[in-house]
């Protein structure tokens, strides 16, 4: 079964949407959770240098001039970054997808371009803290030299960690619009977006070379400080600590959730295909090795589904009992095996007149509610219906799984449908015949095409018996010996009847009808 049950966390969050969302609403979103996080995230660099250059990194005591000019140029360039930031990152970004917005197929150089925002974003913040850090490292040679490796340490560390920040909230806010550009391009070509390696790489750096290396910064500012005390580098250590802490686990989260939310997604839609949702896809929205990850799962669920529809249609045709026999093994060989069964056969009486008399929808019609009461009587009592041959139908009781009491599992249907034709398909006549014996019961035909059937005197009389009871009341006639080897309850619904010659056979053949 193929599913199209519409998912809210198809990009593994909330905040993303639905994977259908319209593009004025696809267009709001971007806008908005560019804006915030960016501009969030400056505003928290900023913090980080406010307390690198105050508290963690302390050189001789501050100077008020340059205390005076940190305090105007700080805010002052923080705010101005911030706002050329926001606006032209969330401006520029919403210009390259504006074919995302439109609803248009995008080129290959706007495919490119699109996956490669959260780089460009990344480093225009790079960009934009680069040149806080020369403004503001001239700030101290002018006005504090002593503090002049203090703030170029503090610029750069915070710098770091907005750009590497900024860029897994772009990747992160974008991820909608990388799912348009990778619907119909092949994910194994990596066109832009930072992979695995390189998300693991970036958390190294934040979580393990940025503290080292600030460690040393501060050990060599405390150790060109005149009379510096243990307590000072106490300070850098703890100070440090706690940023360092603060931001690896953000990153961690960040860099996690990247990593674990297309295997989620395929998770999530692996226990969907556990309860029989066949065909159903993840969004692929990352151009690394996890989207080849979720492609290859969308490429396996297809073919899962096709195999179900496949194996549904084999089923129909040659019953779901033989199909799951012939999947069941890697081999199918012509020939078969003696088996006892019990067979059944029912055909219609006058169905050539009533064609003749009828259109032939009216026709049609008839032979599927026929077939469909017949079908639905022998499932229900575990037999195999072998053949439609026309207006007539042969099911087999015992073949190809084994059937304990073959002999009243044939009666019973043979009654259950009789009674139901009646009133389902009142304007023909029938004639049923069962009997039980022994037949053989394999593939035949030729290795390239076969079939599954049953060959015997046991079919030929149920064949016989079908004409006969054409002509009996209650349209049903059964061997003697399929009653005789049915349970009691089975049993006492027949009666024995005068022995009849079949045709093909030189002695009297015992049969019993309904008792009426």
């Amino acid at each position: 079964m193929t599913t199209t049950r519409p998912d809210s966390r198809a990009f593994g969050s909330l905040l993303l949407g639905p994977a259908d969302q319209g593009p004025r609403r696809l267009r709001v979103r971007i806008q908005l959770l560019l804006s915030v996080l960016l501009v969030g995230t400056n505003v928290i660099g900023a913090g980080i240098v406010l307390a690198l250059m105050l508290v963690i990194i302390p050189g001789e005591k501050i100077a008020r001039e340059f205390a005076i000019a940190v305090a105007i140029s700080g805010p002052t360039y923080v705010g101005v970054a911030v706002v050329l930031g926001a606006s032209y990152g969330t401006v520029t970004t919403l210009a390259a997808l504006r074919w995302a917005t439109r609803e248009e197929v995008p080129t290959a150089a706007e495919r490119r371009a699109a996956l490669r925002l959260p780089w460009r974003l990344s480093l225009m913040q790079a960009l934009l803290w680069g040149v806080g850090a020369a403004l503001h490292t001239l700030l101290a040679a002018l006005l504090q030299p002593a503090a002049v490796l203090s703030v170029a340490f503090a610029v750069v560390i915070a710098g770091v960690v907005v750009s590497s920040v900024a860029y897994l909230f772009a990747e992160f806010a974008l991820r909608p619009v990388a799912a348009r550009a990778l619907s119909d391009a092949p994910t194994d070509v990596r066109l832009g977006m930072l992979g695995v390696r390189g998300r693991l790489v970036v958390f190294w750096f934040l979580g393990t070379a940025a503290p080292v290396l600030g460690l040393v910064i501060g050990a060599i500012v405390v150790l060109s400080t005149p009379n510096a005390s243990p307590r000072q580098f106490a300070v850098v250590v703890l100070g440090l600590s706690a940023v360092i802490l603060f931001f690896g686990l953000l990153v961690t989260s960040l860099t996690a959730g990247a990593v674990t939310g297309p295997i989620a997604a395929v998770r999530g839609a692996l226990e969907r295909i556990r309860d029989g949702e066949f065909g159903v896809e993840v969004v692929v929205y990352d151009g690394t090795e996890l989207g080849e990850l979720q492609s290859g799962f969308n490429a396996m669920s297809h073919g899962l589904a096709e195999r179900e529809r496949i194996r549904d249609l084999f089923g129909r045709h040659v019953g779901h009992q033989v199909a799951a026999a012939a999947t069941s093994t890697d081999t199918l060989e012509l020939g078969g095996r003696t088996l006892e069964v019990s067979t059944l056969m029912i055909d219609l009486v006058g169905s050539t007149t009533y064609a003749t008399e009828h259109p032939a929808d009216d026709v049609v019609s008839m032979l599927n509610r026929f077939c469909a009461v017949v079908v639905d009587e022998v499932d229900a009592q575990g037999g195999l219906v072998n053949k439609f041959m026309g207006d007539a139908v042969l099911a087999i009781f015992g073949a190809p799984v084994a059937l304990a009491d073959h002999p009243t599992a044939a009666l019973a249907a043979a009654r259950a449908m009789a009674d139901r034709l009646r009133v389902e398909v009142p304007e023909i006549g029938f004639g049923i015949g069962i009997s039980t014996g022994e037949v053989v019961a394999g593939y035949i035909g030729d290795e390239s095409r076969f079939e599954y059937t049953v060959i015997g005197d046991a079919v030929n009389a149920a064949a016989r018996l079908t004409d006969l009871a054409k002509g009996v009341e209650g349209d049903i006639l059964a061997m003697a010996d399929t009653v005789a080897a049915a349970a009691d309850d089975e049993g006492n619904h027949w009666a024995a009847e005068p022995p009849v010659v079949l045709r093909g056979r030189a002695e009297p053949t015992g049969v019993a009808s309904l008792v009426r």
